[in-house]
């Protein structure tokens, strides 16, 4: 008698970054150091295994995710299977050693130290994906980029990227240098990029790679007040995440639990199936620290979304306006515009 067979996991379909490709989901791992309250290493490490078992290959960190830790964590996994991932990592934050955000720093000096200080915590010679994490505005974007394809030459990165970047900046420094992505904020209740930066992608061949995919969260369902966050959350100075706001927009969470309902899937992957649907240009990094998240999460690049489910999205997103700016006012100062 054959021993009984374990039920087979549909692969992941693929999406293209520049010559790169990389599963249509990514992992975003910024809280498995960082932002999100208390952090279980262990649990992360994991979750990126099981990442890289299901296919998943884009792990996304910054240099500023708990000043450096993120990098060192990845680290321990690259070690071992530094040939299955598509790395990608982000300089132009700098912090004190509190973790108190000082300033943007896009000087052609910093990006080459920047560079060489990831690597040594990661732990590689390359990475695959360089992004300036926010465009400095006093320092022209076409000098910063200018430094990042010297790393390019030196071999120490394959690919540029900027992060929250106007569609203006974008077309600027993609005359330097050839831009693969750009890494913005997009999802649900975040859809500023579908006016300026998406169709400058589009005009350029530049990939749109989408973080915060989730809402941060609140497009899964389960913050339903502030209360909901634990202890130390960043997402608790938010002003999406103050109480009245949220009280607001959870008409807007509601109302898409209801579609998400009927097709007999989870809000998150209404999400981000929403999300895979704009485009074969753009590539979801939702952020999880659990296992059993990841699974639901990648569950939802299988999910096709008809003409009736667009169109009463697209009414919930006419009739549910979202509360709330993203960033407090000296953090939207950060973002290029």
């Amino acid at each position: 008698m054959n021993p009984p067979q374990a039920p087979r996991v549909p692969s992941i379909p693929r999406r293209r970054i520049a010559d790169l490709e990389v599963a249509a989901l990514g992992l975003g791992c910024m809280g498995m150091s960082d932002f999100y309250g208390p952090a279980d290493e262990r649990a992360s490490l994991a979750v990126l295994d099981r990442a890289l078992d299901r296919g998943v290959n884009l792990l996304d960190t910054a240099d500023m995710y708990g000043n450096g830790a993120n990098e060192r964590l990845l680290a321990q996994v690259l070690a071992r299977r530094r040939s299955e991932v598509v790395l990608a990592t982000k300089f132009g934050f700098e912090r004190a050693p509190d973790g108190t955000v000082t300033g943007l720093n896009g000087r052609p000096d910093y990006v080459a130290r920047a560079c060489d200080a990831s690597l040594r915590r990661l732990g590689v010679d390359h990475v695959d994906l360089y992004y300036l994490h926010r465009i400095d505005p006093a320092v022209p974007v076409e000098d910063t980029v200018g430094a990042m394809a010297r790393l390019v030459a030196a071999g120490k990165v394959r690919h540029l990227g900027l992060s929250e970047a106007s569609g203006a900046t974008l077309r600027r420094a993609h005359a330097v240098h050839p831009i693969a992505a750009l890494q913005s904020e997009y999802s649900l209740w975040t859809r500023e990029v579908e006016a300026d930066a998406l169709p400058a992608c589009r005009a350029l061949g530049v990939a749109l790679v989408a973080y915060s995919p989730l809402g941060r969260g609140f497009l899964a369902g389960a913050i339903r007040q502030a209360d909901d966050l634990p202890p130390g959350d960043w997402r608790r100075g938010l002003p999406r995440f103050a109480p009245d706001s949220l009280a607001a927009n959870r008409a807007l969470a509601d109302a898409l639990a209801a579609i998400a309902a009927a097709r007999g899937c989870t809000p998150a992957q209404l999400a981000l199936a929403w999300l895979l649907d704009r485009g074969p240009d753009i590539v979801p990094i939702p952020g999880t620290r659990r296992i059993e998240r990841l699974e639901e999460n990648l569950a939802a690049a299988q999910i096709t979304l008809d003409a009736e489910e667009r169109t009463r999205i697209d009414a919930v997103l006419a009739h549910r306006p979202v509360v709330g700016a993203r960033y407090p006012a000296d953090r939207m100062a950060y973002i290029d515009r």
